[in-house]
């Protein structure tokens, strides 16, 4: 049953990884979207275009802005092994904004990491088997062995610091209100994605 399940997995990355695209393609989406008022998924509300809109802004100047220290850039770039970085997300989605140009930067450091990204909404099949505590969390980074196609790790959907903020305001109020949301966009500005890189370099050593 076992082996029955991860060639299942694996059937479905494969599906998926099919229809992904690469970062430059998935910004020039965003950006395109923002241009029209639109947004990805099949909801296409106002507000959520107007949060696509914001994170076309906040991913633009993360772009530019993300700095990776020496020691870290070397540790990543003395990985051998060859690995998939298989992304699933929204473009309304705050934590991905933030998250998903640190990935960038730190997959260019390194020729063995192939990072690609797909729709979580036109891929369930595979979001149904990277869920988080039972839920749909995006950013969902899942990254595979090339030689094995053996899922080796996952990231997501938010670095372990903010992760330990959310859990803690979750046990202490019961749920996330909008004034947490936003204090949780200001730790990722004053964060500059130190700890998406942290995490990441960790999982890769």
């Amino acid at each position: 049953m076992e082996t029955l399940q991860v060639n299942m997995v694996n059937d479905i990355i494969s599906n998926s990884l099919g229809n992904s695209m690469s970062y430059a393609e998935y910004r020039a989406l965003v950006s395109e979207l923002t241009e029209n008022n639109s947004t990805t998924g099949p909801e296409k509300t106002e507000a959520l275009a107007n949060y696509s809109a914001l994170n076309d802004r906040r991913m633009k100047r993360w772009d530019k802005t993300v700095k990776i220290s020496e020691d870290t850039k070397t540790a990543i770039e003395n990985s051998k092994t060859k690995t998939t970085w298989l992304v699933l997300t929204e473009s309304w989605c705050g934590d991905a904004a933030h998250i998903m140009p640190v990935i960038n930067k730190v997959a260019e450091l390194n020729d063995n990491i192939n990072y690609k990204i797909v729709l979580r909404d036109e891929n369930e099949a595979l979001m149904n088997q990277f869920l988080t505590n039972g839920g749909k969390s995006i950013p969902m980074l899942i990254m595979i062995d090339d030689e094995t196609n053996e899922v080796v790790n996952t990231f997501g959907p938010r670095p372990s610091v903010a992760t330990q903020l959310v859990n803690d305001y979750k046990a202490e109020h019961g749920k996330l209100t909008p004034e947490f949301k936003e204090d949780l966009q200001r730790w990722y500005n004053k964060d500059k994605g130190q700890s998406t890189i942290k995490d990441l370099a960790a999982l890769i050593s």
